[in-house]
Order: C-alpha cells, then structure tokens, then sequence
C-alpha cells in the first residue's frame, strides 16, 4: 500500500513539475510547426494558382513588352577565303543606333478578373521620333563599294507581336513606309518588325517618325539605343513601381496618376553607336516601370506567417506565468487548443482576404482568433483579471504586427524592438518568482495530500 503511495506522488510531482511543463509546453511549439509549415504551403500553393490564372489572361491579352529601337541594318560584302584558298564572300549588317530617340506616350491600364484572382494589363499609345546619322566609315574595315545602301531595313524591337494593335506606318524623310512582322537580324531584338528603307551615303541627316500601339501586362520596357534617348511616360495608375539600367530623372506620382521623363546619353551605356556582327546585348541596359498591384495578399500572408512561432510562444508564456502566479494548472491539451486557435488567424487570414480588402481581412481574423481565445481563458482559468490581460496581450500582439506588416524597410527594426519590449514585460512581472520554492511547494503540497488519503 505505501509502495503505490510514493508511486502515486512520484507521478504527481512530475506531472505538475515546473520544469517538465516547460518541456511539455516546449514540445507543443515543435508540434505546431508542423500545421504551420502545412498553412505555408496552402499560400504558396495559392499564390502558385493565382500566377496560373494570371498568365492565362495575359497570354491572351500580351505579355510584357519591351520596345528596341528603332535601329538600321545596313547588309554589305565581307570577302574571304575558303580552305581552298578560294575568294567567297559573305552577306553580314552593320547596326547604326540613332543620333536621337524621342519617345513618349500614355499608358491606359485595365484590371481584369478571373474568378477571385486579378492582374493589371496595359495599353501603351506612343510616338517615337528621332533621327540617324551616318558613320564615318572609313574608321572600319567595311569598304563603301560593298555596302547595299539601297536594301538598309529599319527595325523596331517587340517583345509580344501579338500585342501590336494598330498598322504601323514609318515616316524617313518625309517618305511613308509599311512594315512587314520579323526582322532581318536577331543582333540587336529577337521579335519585331521591320521595312526596307534605301539610304543614300550622301544625305547626313535622317529623320523618322511612328506611332505605336501596343497592349502588354505588368510593366514596359525600353533600350536606350539613341545617343541621346528621352522617354516621356504619363498613365493614371497611382502605384509604378519604376526599375532596370537607370531611374526616371523626374517623377510625380499621386492617387490619380504618374508621370516619369528619363534623359540617358550613349555615355551610360556599354555598347557604341554602330557596329558590325551581334558583340552587344542591348537588353542589359533596358529600364522601364511596372505597375503594382499593392494588395498581394499572399506576400503579405507569408510574411504575416513567419511570426506565428513568435505569437505561439507569447502566449503560451502569459498562459505559464498565469499558471505559477495563479497556482492554477493548464493541461496541455488545453494549450494545444490554444496553439492551433492562433494558427487559425493565418488560414482565416488567407481565405477571407481573398474576397475583401486585406485590411477589412486582417481586422475581422485577428477579433475572431483574439475573442475565441480570451472567452477560452475566462472558461479555464475563472479569473477577470487574468481574462482581460490576455484580452489585451492579443489586442497589442496582432496591432503590432499589423504596424510591421505596413512599414516594410523597418519590419526588422520594429521587430526587434518589440521582442525588446516584450521579453522586458516577462522579466519584470516574474522577477519575484523563486522557481526552486515554487518546484518545493509543489512537492510539498502533494505529499501531504497523499499522506492525508485514508
């Protein structure tokens, strides 16, 4: 009888044990990454299935576009010799970039739906103008006999053809010229169109002119091939988000609109005015704008979701202290409830989102998840005070993380403090609590409530 006695104390004293419900509450976190690594990958999933959805609709409408130029090919003769020692001769294109490249326009978004996903398509209307001067040849190895002045075709870089919206006319000195899809030489642009334009060696100055409409999705991009490119962009999207080689030099952005303007010289680049052969990939140097969909809700979920071990652990502490001042236990069955109640938020989150604006979302979570768990700890532990305080520990918590969520560039400064904050508040409140005393009393207490048992 008092062999089952001390056994009988022995597993009380373990079960109520400070340091095993430190283990077991510790246990519990490990065992809750696993539903949170599962929800991660419910986000990323629909993330995956957003993009999906997201490049049907742009394939049909143009995928993003990248305008090249216009530039000239001009064919010659290049002379060699064959392993018989034969004379043969090749036809290759020297590529004259413009002296002057003028281009500006408008860009008139369309945001189009499919089902609860969206993405942003475009259509850009511009006017590109500039002018061509002549190489003095003499500073390469072509010989002027052998250049086909009269078969000189001037070509525009497309990225998507099937963008192109409207008949492009080109006007070279004063003369109006139809262009034909393709391009004699892949040197400079993979895709786009072209017209035979015959030049005379004598004439310095070349003018052109055309105007260009072209849909395309997400962001445009241009190639500052002219000596001196300017690039004139207005649309009444409030959110560009402006990239590539070189930043607009001036820029305005308000909710109604944008409007940009670059100035790049041929000194900011690195590739010549002219050249012979494909030595230069142009696109290095390509900029542009993108126009921002700010609300991704799955950016966001996932960056809210890497502070679900944080949130996890916050509570199940404000639990734990309750339980060493209260002398009252929590089963850790009931922390798991708790556990799996905070990373409900994340999948609440996720879902609702998806349909209202992710603020409305946030809000309508983060009370479902703050109100379920505080009426969960009133039900447990029968105590106001402690009710309100978890009350207000989740109110702070998820407003918190809400003001790191909108400031981007000092989400790890804020971050760091509040932990700062945070772990101050835990020290402060249990800097009293002698934890041997607290293990003794235990021990204490149960021992004489089995020795009180008849």
């Amino acid at each position: 009888m008092e062999e089952k006695s001390n056994i009988k104390v022995t597993g009380d004293v373990i079960r109520n044990s400070v340091t095993v419900k430190i283990l077991s509450i510790a246990i519990l976190v490990l065992v809750l990454l696993i539903p949170k690594s599962m929800i991660t990958s419910l986000m990323n999933e629909r993330e995956s299935r957003r993009n999906t959805v997201v490049q049907e609709i742009i394939h049909k409408w143009g995928e993003s576009q990248t305008i090249t130029g216009p530039f000239l090919s001009i064919p010659y003769k290049s002379f060699y010799k064959d392993k018989n020692d034969k004379i043969k001769f090749q036809i290759l294109y020297l590529h004259l970039l413009p002296e002057k490249l003028n281009l500006s326009g408008i860009i008139n978004p369309h945001v189009r739906y499919r089902s609860i996903f969206e993405t942003v398509l475009y259509n850009a209307q511009m006017t590109v103008s500039g002018n061509f001067k002549l190489p003095q040849l003499e500073q390469t190895d072509i010989d002027t006999e052998n250049i086909f002045w009269d078969k000189a075709v001037l070509s525009i870089g497309i990225t998507d053809m099937r963008g192109i919206q409207d008949n492009i006319e080109i006007t070279f000195n004063e003369n109006k010229y139809g262009v034909s899809p393709g391009l004699k030489t892949k040197a400079i642009a993979s895709s786009g169109v072209s017209s035979v334009i015959p030049l005379s060696p004598s004439s310095s100055f070349n003018s052109f002119s055309l105007q260009l409409n072209v849909n395309g999705s997400e962001d445009i991009q241009f190639v500052p091939v002219g000596e001196e490119t300017n690039v004139e962009i207005e649309s009444n999207w409030p959110s560009p988000s402006f990239g590539g080689a070189f930043l607009p030099t001036t820029r305005e952005i308000s909710p109604n609109g944008f409007s940009a303007t670059w100035r790049i010289l041929h000194l900011n680049r690195n590739f010549p005015q002219y050249w012979e052969g494909s030595r230069y990939k142009v696109h290095e140097s390509s900029f542009g704008l993108k126009l921002l969909i700010t609300a991704d809700v799955y950016q966001k979920s996932i960056r809210l979701s890497k502070y679900a071990l944080m949130f996890i652990v916050f509570t199940f502490s404000a639990f734990f202290v309750s339980e060493i001042i209260g002398k009252k236990q929590i089963h850790p069955i009931q922390y798991l409830l708790i556990g799996l109640a905070i990373i409900l938020f994340y999948v609440l989150l996720l879902s609702i989102s998806e349909h209202i604006s992710f603020d409305y979302a946030y809000l309508l979570s983060a009370s479902a998840i703050t109100l379920l768990i505080t009426g969960y700890s009133s039900g447990i532990i029968r105590n106001k005070l402690f009710t309100v305080s978890v009350f207000s520990m989740l109110t702070i918590l998820y407003s918190f993380l809400y003001i790191v969520l909108q400031l981007e560039d000092y989400a790890l400064l804020m971050g760091s403090i509040g932990l700062l904050v945070v772990l101050s508040t835990v020290m402060y409140i249990t800097r009293k609590i002698d934890w041997y005393s607290v293990e003794t009393s235990q021990e204490g207490s149960i021992s004489q409530n089995t020795q009180a048992d008849p």
